[in-house]
């Protein structure tokens, strides 16, 4: 009984031997005429008065070309035509292209289930649970419903549940189909030539997680920014809808070649608040890790200023010995991927540095395990080997942040549209608007919405796929 239900609740297929080239065949029921006798066929000659015979011999019309009724060649010879679309431009024109990296947000089939540093790496994706089909990658031809009367002909629109349980947990054609359909929406500048557009599988042809696309040319910047594009409501609607994440970026030079990439240490390089793990650890008063955490989920949700939040937290912590920040080394959860990410941007020759609103106990010896150049964080005060809840100079808030940022890269010689900063809190907004591009890792909602790009994934490895590296590509920087 077992074999007969499984059986029966098999996906229909669409086997080679019920395709053709032609989509109104395949998916219209169209038949082709079957083969008359060329005699007995009556074509225009026969209908129109006066009409000399023709000398060359009629032919039967075999309906739409395909594999199984090929086109009969009548001129020997090679054709060839090209287009131009991601060719130099003409002189004295500039190129204008607009780059769309989508991500699809569902569960990673292929990613470790564990992370580097041995504990279990944490998604804070929003992909819905409870859909079987969620995390279940439709192989090629295998039709998204169990029934081919169900068969959804196009994608539903406006749709609240996410579509991804209908036509597969990667980026589907039919995705890409409607992203393309959407940005033809947005106006073109004036004299733009026809748009185009071209993409590329970045992991995987048959099912892809990463999906690049080039359009030409970019929307009218004086209709939308850039800015604007990425947090406009039909984008965002879209990655509701098919559960991917968006990446906008203007083809440019820097856009391939950074030289510095910033890190956020706290859910960023790491999956914990380091504070939290702090407080944690002191029994007494009961409550002390609860108003801990409090204080921190509103300072990075913004509500807060987060340096008096910051100096309100440390004085809770006042007495503790200073070895706590040696026993809490080996609780650190690095963030899955970011030993292999670290490893390839110095193969690369990209700088790296942390900057951290936590203790630089922690952070410098962090930077030093994963090879980062640079680390600052804020700096507690110790006496008689224990603290005094106060913290020395300047707190490593939103605006030290963005200041230290730019005092890394002019120190490396580095150009600010070079850089990139990931964060996920409010006191990482500014310094991700000072770099060249700002990337919210798995971020609270308010950054999401004001970084330049997002990421939602299991793994901070995708960073590179914004450099419009292949899979490929990245297994031979991490190798």
């Amino acid at each position: 009984m077992a074999d007969t239900a499984k059986t029966s609740s098999q996906r229909p297929q669409l086997t080679s031997s019920m395709r053709s080239s032609s989509y109104l065949s395949d998916h219209q029921q169209y038949r082709p005429p079957q083969h008359r006798i060329p005699e007995a066929h009556h074509g225009i000659d026969t209908v129109v008065e006066d009409s000399s015979p023709s000398k060359s011999p009629k032919l039967p019309f075999n309906g739409v070309p395909s594999p199984e009724h090929p086109p009969i060649i009548v001129d020997s010879g090679v054709s060839h035509s090209y287009s131009h679309p991601n060719c130099a431009p003409p002189a004295g024109r500039r190129s204008d292209r607009l780059i769309a990296t989508l991500f699809y947000k569902g569960f990673d089939r292929n990613a470790p289930p564990r992370s580097s540093s041995g504990g279990l790496s944490r998604s804070r994706s929003p992909a819905k649970s409870g859909l079987a089909d969620s995390t279940e990658s439709l192989p090629p031809n295998m039709a998204p419903t169990t029934s081919m009367e169900e068969f959804p002909l196009e994608p539903p629109t406006q749709e609240s549940e996410q579509l991804d349980h209908l036509y597969g947990s990667y980026v589907s054609p039919l995705c890409i189909t409607s992203f393309l359909h959407l940005m033809s929406t947005f106006p073109l500048p004036d004299g733009a030539e026809e748009p185009h557009s071209s993409h590329r599988c970045l992991d995987n042809q048959e099912s892809p997680r990463v999906v690049e696309l080039t359009l030409t040319p970019a929307p009218s910047p004086s209709y939308l920014s850039l800015d604007d594009l990425r947090k406009h409501e039909l984008i965002y609607r879209f990655e509701q809808e098919w559960n991917v994440d968006v990446a906008l970026q203007r083809d440019v030079l820097w856009r391939k070649h950074p030289r510095l990439v910033v890190f956020d240490m706290d859910s960023t390089l790491i999956t914990q608040e380091v504070i939290d793990l702090l407080a944690e650890t002191i029994k007494d008063p009961p409550d002390l890790a609860e108003r801990v955490a409090g204080i921190t989920h509103r300072a990075m949700m913004g509500e807060l200023n987060f340096e008096s939040s910051f100096r309100e937290r440390v004085a809770l912590l006042k007495g503790l010995p200073a070895t706590l920040f040696e026993d809490l080394r080996p609780v650190l959860d690095v963030t899955n991927g970011v030993r292999d990410l670290i490893k390839a941007l110095k193969r690369l020759g990209v700088k790296t540095a942390v900057l951290s609103g936590g203790f630089l106990p922690l952070t410098g010896w962090l930077a030093k395990e994963l090879g980062i150049d640079h680390a600052h964080a804020n700096e507690v005060v110790i006496e008689d080997g224990k603290l005094t809840g106060e913290v020395k100079g300047i707190i490593v808030g939103k605006e030290r942040k963005r200041d230290l940022l730019v005092e890394i890269a002019q120190k490396e010689g580095i150009d600010l549209s070079q850089v990139i900063a990931v964060g996920d809190g409010a006191n990482d907004l500014l310094m991700m608007e000072k770099a060249g591009l700002g990337v919210a890792w798995n971020a609270k909602p308010t950054v999401q919405m004001e970084a330049g790009a997002r990421l939602n994934g299991q793994s901070m490895l995708d960073l590179l796929y914004l450099f419009g590296f292949t899979g490929e590509e990245v297994d031979m920087l991490i190798s």
